[in-house]
């Protein structure tokens, strides 16, 4: 299976999961979903993969969808709850992943046994992580901060469910452009030639604009949505 149908297979699947978050456990489950989203997302930042884009060829970061899904959940937590929830949400996210490279860090400190197998693995993708999470964190509190922002004020020109997406949309595609600008020159300038960077700048973005659009009909589902639980 090509890299392009599992892109496709996996992003319908991160929204399935966070509307099933949402439906069996209601803002819980979106604030559970932001602090997996934002560990998991810059984990698998560190695998770069090939994807064909109308016939371009490009290197892309596999966290991209994953850290997408993060802007669908602070909407969502915007449109239903209000500001306060989606700014909270931001805040879980930012400590969330502060811890995971505390504790791994510690993690990596210790010495392995000599029957170990794993250490190696380990310290490959969470020695790397704090670079990584320098600019996640320094991209992720000024992005999702004015993302939420931006929401409210598009919402409060555009109310009305008529308008979700333009709220949905318009919030994220700005927000990730400065998530995006800030992320990729702390995260990889010096790890990687500057002609992979700019690739990985160029398909980042796109990348996160495809995962807007498409996220959009699972913002419409969730805002119908009751939960089971609140």
């Amino acid at each position: 299976m090509s890299n392009e149908i599992l892109w496709i297979l996996f992003a319908l699947v991160n929204f399935a999961l966070i509307t099933l978050s949402y439906k069996l456990f209601g803002k819980t489950g979106l604030f559970a979903w932001i602090a997996l989203g934002t560990i998991l997302a810059n984990i698998q930042v560190t695998k770069t993969i090939d994807f064909n884009f109308f016939g371009l060829h490009l290197v892309a970061t596999l966290g991209n969808i994953m850290y997408g899904t993060l802007f669908l959940v602070t909407d969502a937590l915007g449109e239903k709850y209000g500001i306060k929830d989606a700014k909270k949400a931001v805040y879980i996210g930012f400590f969330s992943l502060l811890a995971t490279v505390i504790i791994m860090k510690f993690s990596i400190w210790f010495i392995p046994s000599v029957d170990d197998f794993a250490n190696d693995s380990i310290a490959t993708i969470f020695n790397m992580l704090p670079r990584i999470a320098l600019g996640s964190l320094s991209a992720y509190i000024v992005s999702q901060l004015f993302d939420v922002y931006m929401f409210q004020k598009i919402r409060s020109k555009l109310p009305g469910d008529k308008y979700l997406w333009v709220r949905n949309n318009g919030s994220t595609l700005i927000s990730q452009l400065i998530d995006t600008s800030i992320f990729v020159p702390i995260a990889f300038i010096g790890e990687f030639p500057n002609d992979i960077i700019l690739d990985i700048f160029i398909t980042t973005y796109l990348i996160k604009v495809i995962v807007a659009f498409m996220d959009t009909p699972f913002i419409y589902l969730m805002k119908k949505i009751k939960p089971l639980q609140e």
